[in-house]
């Protein structure tokens, strides 16, 4: 009996040791790679793991590793992966507000975009995003200019009349702009955009500036249009049920981290997208924009979307109201 008892004594006395020794895994997942969402995921594992001091290990795939964007958004809710960063239109099944960031016009240039993103009243409105299914976006991150490829070039606002266009979402305001403009929106993952240009089954394509040197997509068109006031918006999805089990000083760290990695890849992001443009045009590329003329044009028709998209949803056009205001600030 008295053996007995020291073993329990002991397995007792060993309990909180093995407790405090636990260690956690966060895998990100990412669409992309050699991109701004890259460069946010590396940050943050270093961030991480030198404060956690080996209670936590973050481990990164990039380029679909760990499977198509919908299968690892679907992950993170269920918990099986614990952070996904695709571009927002892919979130609105969970939380109809990210359509929001589609919106036209909503900012003015990529630096004040991360400035919105940084200001402490949307932090703190974005911490609601998808609370409901059990995720929140732990950072967001303003990755580019939105671009258009498209194997007929796209040089004015009439050029887009009865083009198969791959946008990166199924939100209203991802697709109506596009129908506005005659063109026949299609979301699709990143992953199925390669091959669907080389088989003719879309057109062009549609997403942030740094994707198409990224990839290559040079070998498949040479004409790249900017597409006025627009700009992809990735935001990191963690599964909340996850951040808790940590427990409040290692969610601390987490919270903490994305963020700051967040500010930290504001330069990179910048500089990637000058980047972008020289290695498009050292390939052959053409990088291709609106004259005021056309730009005016395309404006008219793609706001004119917009107001029917906001007043279907309260919650959504008071977040585009607070973003405005935001970016006035």
């Amino acid at each position: 009996m008295k053996t007995g008892a020291f073993l329990v004594s002991a397995l007792l006395a060993l309990a909180p040791a093995a407790v405090m020794a636990q260690t956690y895994t966060i895998k990100i997942s990412s669409p992309t790679v050699n991109d701004v969402t890259h460069e946010w995921m590396k940050a943050f594992k270093a961030g991480v793991e030198a404060r956690a001091a080996g209670k936590i290990k973050v481990e990164t795939y990039p380029a679909n590793q760990l499977g198509q964007i919908p299968a690892t958004v679907e992950g993170v809710a269920m918990g099986t992966i614990e952070i996904t960063a695709p571009a927002s239109g892919f979130l609105i099944g969970l939380e109809p507000r990210f359509q929001v960031f589609d919106a036209p016009g909503l900012f003015a240039s990529l630096p004040a975009a991360q400035k919105v993103f940084a200001d402490p009243d949307i932090r703190k409105r974005l911490a609601e995003y998808g609370a409901t299914k059990g995720i929140e976006p732990i950072a967001v991150l303003a990755h580019g200019p939105i671009m258009l490829l498209s194997r007929k070039a796209i040089r004015k606002v009439d050029d887009f009349r009865g083009q198969k266009i791959r946008v990166p979402g199924a939100a209203p305001l991802q697709i109506e702009p596009f129908r506005k403009l005659g063109a026949a929106p299609l979301s699709m993952p990143l992953g199925e955009v390669l091959s669907a240009m080389q088989n003719r089954t879309i057109d062009g394509v549609v997403a942030s500036s740094t994707v198409f040197t990224a990839f290559k997509y040079y070998d498949l068109a040479k004409g790249l249009t900017t597409l006025p006031d627009s700009y992809l918006v990735v935001p990191a999805m963690v599964n909340k049920a996850f951040l808790k089990s940590l427990g409040p000083q290692l969610e601390a760290i987490v919270r903490e981290e994305a963020f700051s990695a967040q500010r930290k890849i504001e330069a990179f992001a910048q500089a990637d997208v000058l980047k972008t443009e020289k290695v498009w045009a050292q390939n052959g590329g053409e990088l291709i924009s609106f004259d005021d003329g056309e730009k005016k044009k395309y404006r008219d028709q793609v706001l004119s979307t917009l107001p029917a998209v906001l007043n279907s949803n309260p919650k959504i056009k008071a977040d585009y109201e607070a973003f405005v205001a935001a970016a006035s600030r």
